[in-house]
Formats: structure tokens, C-alpha cells, sequence
């Protein structure tokens, strides 16, 4: 390939000893795929470019913003719709990822979407979880996204979103979440231990809370790095005591909630620390 042809391949799980999701991000300008087809859905969201895709006896021309979806066992190829060629950003989800907020599977009558509200959340999510596939991110986010997805696009019709005792069911959860901090359950092992479905735990948590699981997990996790970083330990080691993966993935959130890297945050308070101390 040359510097413009390029595929890379992410792996996560969704959950802690969930089920694997692969995404690829790629970049293309003359590869042309063969015929060939999955055994999961494909969901793609175009970045850059035009491609052509032969699809069900009928020919697809994606641009940027667009999204695909093709079903499991059919036929397509793909290649450039222009000279520049194209990029685009997928994932391979197994069709219960798309059942769990609705009432029988999805069939996507057009596989060629237009909604940019849709598209963008699928690409931000995508090119996060491609950098840092944390498992509990993946389960909060994907599910659904492919909810919203198959609710909004397919023939399914959707289950009822009212869900009793949601308040009760979302605290249940976050102890559950900051009682295991470094190694948090999969949500389909505490949506089972409640009788639910997934997507019902996830609606009762961002109902209540106002943010999906991982998002308050983390969030937690940086209020209690903070009094380890006041302390005057590094920010790759407070990354591991607080169940970051590393110093980056710290970092990433770190930024996002307090405004300022973990190191810039350390530097500036155990200073202040050390000097009142000295008084």
C-alpha cells in the first residue's frame, strides 16, 4: 500500500470478558475490495472522498457524513467513486447488538443513511475506542448508538423505554461501578443480576445520572487520583491505582473534567503542598 492506502484494524470488548468488536479505519486510494460479505452487520461512516459499493443488485456512492449499513451474509464490493479515492471509518457488530431496544431484527430497507447527528457520534465514538479500547467505554457507547441506529432507520419497532424503579437501578449500579474501580463488571452481568435487558440498564443510568456509566466511572476515577497526585505521585502510577489503563487514557479524562493534564495538576498542587507545609 502507499502512504495513502492504509487499513488499521482495533479489537474491543464489550464489557470485561465481553464479546469482541473489530473497527477499521481506512484510507484508500485505487484498492478495490473483491466480493465478499460478513457475518456481522457493517456499519459504515465515510470521512473523505466517494466510494462506490455494489450492494443487493444496486449501486451505493457514500460521501462524508454518510453511513452504510449492509447485513450480515450479503454480498458487496467496494472502491473509489473518484480520483482522490476514499476514507471511511466501520465496525462489525453481531446483530444482537442491534435487538437490545428493539422488538425483533432490524432490516435496513436503504443501506445508504443520511443522518450527520448519527454519523458523527458513530465516528467519535470509533476513533476513541480505536485509541484506547476500554472495555466498559465500548459497552456504554456502542449498544447504543446501534439502538438509536436500528430505531431511527430500520423496520424494527422499538420497546418501551419506561423503565420502573430506574432511579433505584442506576445508584445499585454506580456502587457497584466504585466498588470495583480497578476491574468493573460487564453491564450484561449487572443487567442480568437485575433482570434486565442491557439497553434498559443503560437508559435507567443516563436517565438518572445524566451520562452513560463509563463516562461517570471515569469521572469518578479522576476525583480519586487527585488526592494520590496531591500527594506527589507520578501520573503513571496514579493511573493504575484508580483503573485507568494507562497514563494517557488519565490524561485524556483528566483534561476533560478538571481543565488541565495530571502532571500540570500534580506540579502546581504538591507544590503549593510542599511550600504551606515548610511554613
Amino acid at each position: 500500500m502507499t502512504a495513502r492506502e492504509e487499513a488499521r484494524w482495533a479489537r474491543t470488548t464489550l464489557g470485561r470478558g465481553g464479546r469482541p468488536l473489530y473497527l477499521l479505519t481506512a484510507r484508500f486510494d485505487q484498492h478495490r475490495y473483491a466480493p465478499h460479505a460478513h457475518e456481522e452487520f457493517t456499519v459504515g461512516i465515510c470521512v473523505g472522498g466517494a466510494e462506490i459499493i455494489d450492494y443487493r443488485g444496486g449501486r451505493i456512492r457514500t460521501g462524508p457524513g454518510s453511513i452504510v449499513v449492509m447485513a450480515p451474509g450479503e454480498v458487496h464490493t467496494g472502491g473509489p467513486a473518484l480520483p482522490g479515492g476514499y476514507a471511511y471509518q466501520a465496525l462489525y457488530p453481531e446483530a444482537s447488538l442491534l435487538t437490545e431496544g428493539t422488538l425483533g431484527v432490524p432490516h435496513f430497507r436503504e443501506p445508504l443513511l443520511d443522518d450527520p447527528e448519527l454519523a458523527t457520534a458513530l465516528r467519535t465514538a470509533h476513533t476513541e475506542l480505536s485509541a484506547c479500547p476500554d472495555p466498559l467505554e465500548a459497552e456504554s457507547r456502542i449498544p447504543w448508538l446501534l439502538t438509536a441506529l436500528a430505531r431511527r432507520h430500520s423496520t424494527a419497532r422499538p420497546m418501551c423505554d419506561t423503565i420502573p424503579g430506574a432511579a433505584s437501578i442506576a445508584l445499585t449500579v454506580r456502587d457497584r461501578l466504585s466498588d470495583e474501580l480497578l476491574a468493573p463488571p460487564s453491564l450484561a452481568a449487572l443487567a442480568a443480576d437485575l433482570g434486565l435487558s442491557r439497553y434498559q440498564l443503560l437508559r435507567a443510568f443516563r436517565t438518572t445520572m445524566g451520562l452513560p456509566p463509563y463516562a461517570w466511572l471515569a469521572q469518578h476515577r479522576v476525583n480519586r487520583a487527585r488526592p494520590l497526585l496531591e500527594a506527589g505521585l507520578r501520573p503513571a502510577e496514579v493511573a493504575g491505582l484508580v483503573g485507568f489503563a494507562d497514563q494517557a487514557h488519565l490524561t485524556r479524562w483528566f483534561r476533560r473534567v478538571l481543565g488541565a493534564t495530571p502532571a500540570a495538576y500534580r506540579n502546581s498542587v504538591y507544590r503549593n503542598s510542599v511550600q504551606d507545609t515548610g511554613r
